[in-house]
């Protein structure tokens, strides 16, 4: 049920910064949301990573969910003391290389489809990172296409699965 909330609360961060990329809700505004999924991936990845039944499976998905919670808090930090995002555009290239192992190991190792569409999610959020990289660092003229691209990752990777999972439509 945890992986459920999670996917929730990355979906929505995701489909509304997408949102507010596209000029469709206000600086100002958009801080919340990146703050709560912060604590809801933050809270989760703590769980995961100290409770007594910690593994090494549970503590690696605290790590790479905390580059999530990392990334919240940090859009969040940037629309309260209104910087550029140079910061977080490198941040966010040391996560898109940092998850392509991730990826492909995900993908060679998939034995259920579940875990095969995790293997596609992180080749989606990547790339997401990797448009991040190249519009706040970079200054690549791509803002609609990240702020499209960040809608669709939001839905496909978070949203529904996050719904579907929640519901018992979905098992992990």
């Amino acid at each position: 049920m945890l992986l459920g909330l999670g996917l929730l609360y990355v979906g929505a961060v995701l489909v509304l910064n997408g949102l507010w990329l596209l000029g469709k809700i206000e600086d100002r505004e958009i801080i919340v949301v990146n703050v709560v999924s912060g604590v809801v991936t933050l809270a989760i990845s703590l769980f995961w990573a100290f409770n007594p039944e910690a593994d090494a499976g549970s503590i690696k998905g605290a790590a790479l969910t905390l580059l999530f919670t990392a990334t919240y808090f940090w859009v969040a930090y940037n629309r309260v003391t209104k910087v550029d995002g140079r910061g977080l555009g490198w941040f966010s290239l040391f996560v898109a290389i940092t998850v392509v192992p991730v990826a492909i190991q995900s993908l060679r190792g998939a034995d259920s489809s579940i875990s095969l569409w995790m293997g596609w999610n992180w080749v989606g959020w990547a790339l997401l990172w990797f448009c991040y990289f190249l519009l706040l660092t970079m200054k690549q003229p791509i803002l609609r296409f990240t702020g499209a691209f960040t809608v669709l990752i939001g839905i496909v990777t978070g949203w529904v699965p996050g719904v579907s999972l929640l519901q018992g439509w979905l098992n992990p």
